[in-house]
């Protein structure tokens, strides 16, 4: 951490973190879905607190079942579900029905213990494009009851030419968070042109970004 001068203050600035590109590998996921799963993986087993990325499509699902993942448990972890494309519906143990379109967020907290699947409505549109993202909870909510949130609008902010929603942890416009954990993440859909665009998180909580 440094410090400058600004209007005659000092001001901490906090160092940019190391960024690394890791390879993903395809997984089966269900009958129908490959998902490439960039975590875990054996030189890093974690970011974070991230233990799984998967990332999905985009991929051409007119005229097919689309995503068919049966019901399966999970236990002490959040799982963090947004999508570019597509619709998914999910089911789980504590009674919920909800369906998943691109610029919501679904939140589910396992704690100690729940039973979901996410499965394409019948009548889906014809590409399915996504990313689902697991939090390890800590000690002290491991344990804890199981919930599911959904969130049907994202907060946004513009950089550049990049429309960027986002998950923000502590800082920033307001919007749906993990209630156990300080990370963020961003959706970047940038203009080409431009090449991309910074990633508005702060760096504290910038441990992974998509």
């Amino acid at each position: 951490m440094t410090e400058q001068a600004v209007y005659g203050c000092a001001v901490a600035d906090e160092a940019e973190p190391e960024s690394v590109l890791l390879p993903g590998h395809d997984v089966p996921l269900g009958r129908y879905t490959t998902v490439r799963r960039l975590l875990p993986q054996r030189p890093r087993r974690m970011v974070g607190a991230w233990c799984f990325v998967d990332h999905f499509g985009p991929d051409d699902v007119g005229g097919r079942p689309g995503m068919q993942v049966p019901p399966h448990p999970h236990t002490g972890l959040q799982t963090v579900t947004w999508l570019v494309d597509g619709e998914i519906l999910h089911r789980d143990s504590l009674g919920n029905e909800q369906t998943i379109v691109p610029g919501q967020l679904n939140l589910m907290t396992s704690g100690h213990g729940i039973a979901h699947s996410e499965q394409s409505p019948s009548t889906h549109p014809p590409l399915m494009h996504g990313l689902q993202l697991w939090v390890a909870l800590p000690d002290r909510a491991r344990s804890g009851e199981a919930a599911f949130e959904h969130h049907p609008g994202l907060p946004s902010i513009r950089v550049g030419d990049a429309s960027v929603p986002w998950w923000p942890a502590s800082a920033g416009p307001p919007g749906p968070r993990p209630r156990c954990t300080r990370r963020c993440s961003v959706q970047r859909c940038c203009s080409p042109a431009r090449g991309g665009a910074g990633c508005p998180c702060p760096p504290s909580s910038r441990s992974a970004c998509s």
